[in-house]
């Protein structure tokens, strides 16, 4: 849920009330898109499992992903949003004319590569896959070649939400990922048969082309005059701004691709990956980028009135949440790593053996889900006060930190692929680490009673937990649906009233923020 107000009742001012509407329909098109893609991951496994043919989707989707990435989802809120917004509210021939610079490089740039990516596919896939994995790389080529059109309508889509957000018009962009989603679906379910493991690409294209299409009745009116214009201030700003955020970007594709040639080297390594990741980013999705949209924008105008005591208030408050939320979460996917893999994807194609690997693969990434939760706050306070240089900087060091973990446990261990997966949660503990000791020296995080919080979380957690194990353990011959409804909500009402004996300061901000949402 985000909550940019504390009280968006009737009385508050139309400005507060329009932030809090558009914050509602964004969190509800999250949650939609992130339920979407619990059912999207599903239909893949019962079609596909966990062999070659998701292996190589998943090689190829690296490609268009990482030029998108690069291109247009770091430029959205870091450059074009902050920008665009300016010139919105004054005059309208001189935003479109800002827009239609801005949207001529970015398009020209995204076709450049686009077809690059095409013409030069098989050496994109030999970066990223070993050099015996002669099948994974003759089923990857053809599908890098199919998928890089969609690239080029999800940047387009990208721009046209940045441009619809900058004039404060909500509706449409929230739901561009349930589009996305629900096109993926359509694709792989109408013309699997047909065309197997490339219907992924064409339900990528359906979605992206649906994302396109959605939002252009939101762009009615639009006066886009193409044309260079690198010489404006606007356009010299926004480069300005996304360098920073490019760094970063960058240390993230080298990271990818390590990580990609890394695990190509083990069957279906690729496949188990991306299904447990999956059960991550739900919760990650849903609290984490809920709790640091919201208090941005606080963070940022406390910063820039030089509130410190308030800003330090407002930073600590947002992490406790973060953890009142996504401690639970870590501790139900623990208990119930087992059955809820086996809940949503075991069938079809997708064998007990499949459930099992899974599973275990969960259990490997559930160490780093709160630091990747608590990092997203931490770097959100960094961008509140204009420093978009440092965490981007931190994330070079994050791949140090995966690469000093999986490394040696590939070479020293037996693990196989799961040493990536530690080294996957070895670089979300070792970024948040690093950007909370660089935070602590620019704000002063003492005194705020972050640990004792902590430790209160880890408590009930740990006890709920406990208590899931245990319902699951017993009602072993009861229907995996029953097994999970019951532990989970008997684990639910647990953590509640442990954290209510407990006196977590975090729970009663939290209620009574739903409380006046709901109002």
């Amino acid at each position: 849920m985000r909550q940019p107000a504390p009280n968006p009742s009737s009385e508050a001012p139309p400005a507060l009330r329009g932030v809090a509407a558009a914050a509602l329909l964004i969190a509800v098109g999250n949650i939609a898109s992130r339920l979407l893609g619990l059912v999207r991951e599903p239909i893949i496994a019962f079609f596909f499992g966990r062999g070659v043919a998701v292996d190589a989707f998943q090689i190829a989707w690296t490609v268009p992903s990482t030029v998108y990435d690069m291109l247009i989802a770091g430029a959205v809120s870091a450059a074009l949003v902050p920008v665009f917004s300016e010139y919105a509210e004054g005059d309208r021939d001189e935003f479109w004319l800002v827009v239609s610079g801005v949207l001529t490089i970015a398009l020209a740039a995204l076709t450049a590569l686009t077809a690059l990516a095409i013409w030069q596919a098989p050496l994109l896939v030999a970066a990223l896959t070993r050099p015996e994995q002669g099948e994974l790389r003759a089923m990857a080529t053809p599908l890098v070649r199919l998928l890089m059109p969609a690239v080029l309508l999800m940047g387009i889509s990208g721009l046209a939400t940045a441009v619809l957000h900058a004039q404060r018009r909500f509706l449409l962009p929230a739901f561009t990922m349930v589009t996305f989603n629900a096109g993926m679906i359509l694709g792989i379910v109408l013309l699997h048969e047909r065309m197997g493991v490339n219907s992924l690409a064409a339900g990528a294209l359906i979605g992206a082309l649906g994302q396109v299409a959605l939002q252009l009745p939101g762009l009615r009116g639009a006066r886009v005059r193409p044309g260079l214009r690198r010489g404006h201030p606007a356009v010299r700003r926004i480069m300005r701004l996304y360098g920073p955020v490019a760094l970063g970007i960058g240390f993230s594709i080298g990271g990818t691709m390590i990580d990609r040639w890394l695990a190509s080297g083990y069957e279906a390594a690729l496949g188990t990956m991306r299904y447990a990741t999956t059960l991550i980013q739900f919760p990650l999705g849903l609290v984490a980028s809920a709790v640091a949209l919201a208090v941005l924008p606080t963070l940022s105008r406390q910063s820039a009135a030089a509130d410190e005591a308030s800003f330090r208030a407002t930073l600590a408050m947002g992490l406790k949440v973060v953890l009142l939320l996504i401690l639970p979460a870590t501790a139900g996917l623990l208990a119930l790593s087992g059955p809820l893999t086996e809940l949503l994807f075991e069938r079809g194609a997708f064998t007990a053996q499949d459930t099992a690997a899974t599973a275990l693969a969960l259990l490997f990434y559930l160490p780093g889900l709160p630091a990747a939760a608590i990092d997203q706050v931490l770097i959100f306070a960094f961008y509140a006060r204009k420093n978009t240089l440092t965490p981007n900087l931190i994330q070079g060091a994050a791949i140090g930190c995966y690469l000093l973990t999986a490394l040696p446990l590939l070479w020293l261990t037996r693990l196989g692929f799961l040493a990536l997966v530690l080294g996957n949660s070895a670089q979300w503990i070792g970024h948040a680490l690093i950007t909370y000791m660089l935070l602590a020296r620019a704000v002063s995080l003492r005194g705020l009673h972050l640990g004792e919080a902590t430790a209160k979380g880890l408590v009930a957690s740990a006890l709920m937990a406990a208590t899931v194990f245990a319902i699951v353990t017993l009602g072993a011959g009861l229907p995996t649906l029953l097994r999970v409804v019951l532990a989970g909500g008997v684990g639910a009402t647990l953590y509640l009233g442990l954290c209510a004996a407990l006196r977590v300061e975090a729970l009663g901000f939290f209620l009574g923020a739903v409380r006046a949402r709901l109002r």
